[in-house]
């Protein structure tokens, strides 16, 4: 039987050019050159060795690891997802740490698809959550916290040490999805995940008078619901709920007389 042919991805700003390319002061745009073939700018002597900023194509066939060593700073969406075809001679850094990576100094640019898939099979689902729930909920995670700093922080301490009766423990989850998300080759995913989780929190919070412990434990249960996304389909509720912290949001209950 054949081999189904390997797609290889590159992730460019939403203005479609490589943003190396852009630092090393040789522009290529992606956009303008679809079904078209280019070739570096000011390709490497030395295969493969970085001479400059911007030294050859760098392109990825796990679409989770696209997100990964593109040069974009601050991390921000959209983004744009191109395949891309390697021509002429290729190589990496390593086969044997990087044998989902490759490098060339030419590519045919052969379309740009849904740039959610480089958050992983449920980027849609990630998306979702990061910009309408947790702008949605961030309000209230903070005032939470003001509301009762040191009852919080002894709730907080016992989710990430023991979770609760239906569900693990918090550290335990974070831990979990993050083994996940490497062996799934989806760790840029999950950093891009966590960071665009924390951008929704600040803006959520900005003309807010939140203190700065409120923001921390807000950031934290942004990324542990994104995350939770990401994951939706390979883990159950045990799993779900210790990364959303289910159980922080309700009523503490009243003591026995």
């Amino acid at each position: 039987m054949p081999r189904k042919p390997v797609t290889w991805y590159i992730v460019t700003p939403a203005d479609g050019i490589i943003e190396m390319s852009r630092q090393a002061g040789t522009p290529v745009n992606l956009a303008t050159n679809v079904g078209q073939v280019v070739d570096h700018p000011k390709p490497c002597v030395n295969l493969w060795f970085d001479e400059s900023r911007f030294s050859y194509f760098r392109m990825v066939k796990r679409v989770g690891e696209a997100l990964g060593d593109t040069g974009i700073s601050p991390i921000t969406w959209p983004v744009r997802l191109w395949s891309v075809e390697p021509l002429g001679e290729t190589g990496n850094w390593s086969p044997r740490h990087y044998p989902y990576r490759l490098l060339s100094h030419q590519i045919r640019v052969i379309e740009e698809v849904d740039a959610h898939l480089a958050l992983g099979p449920c980027g849609r689902d990630v998306l979702n959550v990061i910009q309408q729930e947790i702008p949605a909920h961030a309000t209230r995670w903070a005032a939470d916290w003001d509301a009762d700093p040191e009852g919080m922080r002894m709730r907080r301490r016992d989710w990430e040490q023991h979770g609760g009766p239906a569900c693990g423990s918090g550290r335990w989850a974070d831990s979990l999805a993050m083994s996940v998300s490497h062996n799934r080759r989806e760790l840029a995913a999950h950093t891009w995940i966590e960071h665009l989780a924390r951008r929704a929190v600040a803006q959520a919070l900005a003309d807010s008078d939140a203190s700065m412990a409120a923001y921390c434990y807000a950031y934290s249960r942004a990324t542990g619901h994104a995350v939770a996304a990401q994951h939706h389909n390979r883990f159950g509720a045990y799993v779900l709920d210790a990364l959303r912290g289910v159980g922080l949001d309700s009523p503490v209950p009243a003591a026995v007389a």
